[in-house]
């Protein structure tokens, strides 16, 4: 397992949701909060490591000796109040960032590993890791809520991106958007039927 960047196709794909978690699920699980340390984020998304599924990980001390370890299956948010502007940045673009606004509050609905409901209003920046992670559920990425006159700014780096990823599909090293879309669905029907 490893962190996908864009402009890779599952970064952009719907996740489905999970109807079945086992220990396969639990070890993706650990597996996600261990690349996400490594890679220093503080959250990090089912489709950001190449999986369909509607789950995303967190912990916004970004330390595994701190803070908690949250894990959220087939989130879902509402009751958006108020507004705040923040620097945000995506494991899946690495060292590009920009100024993203988003609800200040809001309220989050899903289950953890054990099954247990999450029934939550959040807000500061656990709020906006959780709509930043949930937008990737979405194959919603920050880049698509950024000012045009920022998005200017990073354009080269995102052309970059870009070139690296063709490359690596000319070459095989990424499967084709039809193999990668075979292995999805073959995904979602061990963890989504």
């Amino acid at each position: 397992m490893k962190i996908i960047h864009y402009p890779h196709p599952t970064l952009r794909y719907k996740s489905k949701p999970v109807t079945r978690v086992n220990q396969e699920l639990k070890e993706i699980v650990r597996e996600m909060f261990q690349l996400m340390y490594q890679a220093r984020g503080i959250g990090l998304a089912a489709n950001q490591v190449d999986l369909p599924l509607q789950l995303f990980v967190l912990n916004i001390s970004g330390n595994p000796e701190e803070g908690e370890e949250r894990v959220f299956i087939n989130p879902v948010i509402s009751a958006p109040k108020g507004q705040a502007e923040a620097e945000e940045g995506c494991l899946s673009l690495p060292e590009v960032e920009g100024t993203v606004l988003r609800p200040e509050k809001i309220h989050v609905s899903a289950f953890d590993l054990s099954g247990t409901e999450i029934d939550e209003t959040v807000d500061g920046l656990l709020a906006r890791a959780i709509q930043h992670e949930f937008d990737h559920l979405n194959g919603v990425l920050f880049i698509d809520r950024i000012s045009e006159s920022v998005k200017r700014n990073i354009d080269g780096q995102l052309y970059e991106f870009e070139n690296h990823f063709n490359a690596l599909v000319k070459s095989g090293e990424i499967p084709s958007v039809d193999a990668n879309n075979k292995r999805l669905a073959e995904i979602e029907a061990k963890f989504c039927s």
